[in-house]
């Protein structure tokens, strides 16, 4: 590289947007994912050790897939070369394959290929790398926002590391906004901007934990603010909600109407009052809340509050959530909203809750009970001698597939945890076991 290219790369990276120029550049300018990046964990000491194999990171948008091949990229003394799925193609690859084939034999360095975005790649195009990467050639590092069990060749996931990235929380959105301001290096420290603790709160809450949503919202946020008498570059709520083009719905330091509006959307929900879900769900999506903790508080009221009285219930809430996921705002409102109108107007039944918790209770304060022995294993010699399965009486065998059993420990016999209500489908479970039990 001469002089003029190195003056090019500089100016460059000057002008890059702020959430490329602050990506980490080592491991512990890493933020958040500490379940694989803590000390001790097998990928930090892979990382730390140049010792890595091939990888696919997946996770959500912004949660730091390609900030860490970029760090193994500055850590490594590999040769690193990179590819986007979505503009490169065979020929791109060839390249690649060629460069790390003749670098191998002259310096016996071995060649990372980092392809983002890879599950774009067609079937063709991932199956030509497989050779590669099997005998060394190549060390891959895959990342995608798609599950790579559906979406990657399957012989290339079974030679790569899978590791799942999360999306980072509010705490560690909050300390990328912070580090951002103050940075007068590659940050805007330089800028003298101050932002106020609310309009951080505001930009980590809308982001979705999503640090490029965050920092390109700061970013403009100070770009676009005329200084005020003192020459200070001022970022309030006001701003920082023109800047992401969200309504600026206050949440007090402590969070309690963030956990206010939950628990109102929820009780709403339970009540069966469609319109103030609806009208809770709302104020959620408008104040920033993540979809997908909305999706899966609406999952675990589907089993708790609505339960068996309407089993599609559950399907309807797990097929939100994963349409949520795969389409994303604003069109996710769509689905979140049908999910939520339809539960609120399903029949309640708390009877799976109640049946989990007194089963909890007896296994907690009873202890491990002897299994009878006729529901015992009798697949294997001497389980006869011992009396296992000998008795047992196969349902199917008999009128309406029900005999009667004893199937609790003995010490139990005569608990009833699960107990059907009246109400939607459940009323049909009740009048079934009246039918066959007579009871």
């Amino acid at each position: 590289m001469d002089i003029f290219e190195f003056a090019k790369e500089q100016k460059l990276k000057k002008e890059a947007p702020l959430a490329v120029r602050m990506r980490p550049r080592t491991l512990d300018e890493v933020v958040g994912q500490e379940d694989i990046l803590g000390e001790g964990k097998m990928l930090r000491r892979a990382i730390e050790a140049d010792r890595i194999g091939s990888i696919i990171f997946y996770g959500p948008p912004g949660c730091g897939k390609t900030t860490l091949a970029k760090v193994i990229a500055q850590t490594t003394k590999a040769e690193f070369r990179q590819l986007n799925a979505t503009i490169s193609g065979k020929k791109d690859m060839e390249e690649v394959v060629d460069f790390a084939q003749k670098e191998f034999s002259f310096s016996g360095k071995k060649t990372i290929l980092f392809i983002d975005e890879i599950h774009r790649f067609n079937k063709a195009q991932q199956d030509f790398l497989l050779p590669y990467v099997e005998d060394g050639t190549i060390i891959l590092i895959g990342a995608t926002t798609e599950n790579p069990f559906f979406e990657v060749n399957k012989a290339l996931v079974s030679r790569s590391n899978i590791f799942r990235l999360s999306p980072l929380s509010k705490e560690n959105v909050k300390t990328l906004i912070n580090t951002a301001v103050n940075d007068t290096e590659r940050g805007l420290g330089a800028m003298n901007a101050v932002i106020d603790e609310e309009a951080v709160e505001f930009l980590a809450d809308v982001s979705g934990g999503d640090a490029r949503v965050a920092l390109n919202g700061v970013e403009l946020a100070v770009m676009t603010t005329p200084r005020d008498k003192e020459g200070k570059i001022h970022i309030d709520l006001e701003v920082a909600g023109d800047c992401v083009q969200k309504r600026t719905l206050k949440y007090d330091k402590d969070g309690d109407n963030h956990y206010d509006t939950i628990s109102a959307f929820i009780k709403s929900m339970r009540g069966s009052d469609p319109d103030a879900a609806e009208y809770y769900l709302v104020r959620m999506i408008e104040a920033g809340e993540s979809v997908t903790f909305i999706a899966r508080r609406m999952m675990i009221f589907a089993s708790e509050d609505v339960g068996n009285a309407d089993p599609m219930a559950l399907c309807v809430a797990v097929n939100a959530s994963l349409a949520v996921e795969r389409v994303g705002l604003p069109e996710a409102e769509l689905i979140l909203s049908q999910a939520a109108i339809y539960l609120a107007c399903a029949p309640k039944s708390n009877s799976v809750t109640v049946a989990l918790e007194e089963a909890e209770d007896a296994v907690k304060n009873g202890g491990n009970h002897p299994i009878p022995a006729h529901l015992r294993d009798a697949h294997y010699p001497g389980a006869k001698e011992l009396g296992h399965g000998t008795e047992y009486k196969y349902p199917h065998l008999y009128e309406n597939h029900y005999i009667k059993e004893q199937y609790l420990p003995y010490e139990l016999k005569g608990m009833n945890f699960y107990r059907p209500g009246d109400l939607g489908y459940e009323s049909k479970i009740k009048e079934h076991f009246k039918k066959i039990k007579g009871s």
